[in-house]
Order: structure tokens, then sequence, then C-alpha cells
């Protein structure tokens, strides 16, 4: 059975619940899901795979948090093009533009973006947003 990643970072647990969502839908799909805080895994772990996810809310002015998801992503960038990467992300202010900055760094790289576009939910993920992600979840297992 193949084996999807989905890395996030969360301080409140909303991303966290979207990533477990995420995963369901991985799973739902036929395929294993493993769902991981960042800083329990390398960057380098995904480099041999061809599709993953990658989750963090919004932080401060609308940015990745900047201790351990944005190292970890610029890593990525090192290696994503030709990769498949869904993105999500809770946010509870502003307009999405860490997730339009984070799309637009994933493209840049290379990378082919899931919907071609991040998810994202305002705060914690109702059951609209919960289907949402699980639904994301699904289509990663397809490609």
């Amino acid at each position: 059975m193949d084996e999807i990643i989905v890395v996030y970072w969360s301080g409140g647990g909303n991303t966290q619940m979207m990533a477990n969502a995420v995963g369901k839908g991985i799973e739902e799909a036929g395929k294993k899901a493993r769902v991981v805080f960042v800083d329990d895994i390398s960057s380098d772990e995904l480099k041999g795979v061809s599709a993953f996810a990658m989750g963090c809310p919004a932080m401060g002015d609308e940015v990745l948090e900047e201790g351990s998801m944005e190292p970890f992503v610029e890593a990525v960038e090192g290696f994503a093009g030709g990769k498949t990467i869904a993105l999500f992300g809770s946010y509870d202010w502003g307009d999405g533009a860490w997730m339009r900055d984070w799309e637009n760094r994933m493209r840049d790289a290379g990378a082919f973006l899931l919907n071609d576009k991040g998810l994202i939910v305002n705060n914690e993920p109702d059951e609209e947003g919960t289907a949402a992600c699980e639904q994301l979840g699904r289509q990663l297992a397809q490609r």
C-alpha cells in the first residue's frame, strides 16, 4: 500500500484537525496516510515521493510559522519540481495572503499544486471544512 505523508504545524490545534482529516481522506481512498508534525520529520523524507501534503496556519502578518515550518518549506522548494503538493491551513484574520504566497512559492519551485490552490478554513474546521479536508486527501491519494 502506498503511503502519503501529511506534514503540518499547528499551534492551537485547528491545522492539526485539518491534517488528520486529510489523512482520513487518503485512507478512505485506499492509501496509507502518515500524518506528522513538522518537527518530527526531515524534509529529506519527501524527496523520494511524488505526492504529499503540507499544512500551516496563518501566523503574524499572514506568514508561515517561522521557527519550524518556514525552514521546512524552504528545504522543500529545493526539490519540489514535478511533485504533486496539497496545501492547507487555518486562519483567523486577513484575506488568505499567506496561502497565496505559499501557493506561488510551490508553483515557482515547479510543483503541481493540487486543485491549483491551497485549502483554507477559518478557525476550527466545521463539518463543511472537515469534509473539504477529507476530499483533499482523497484527491491526493488518486494522483
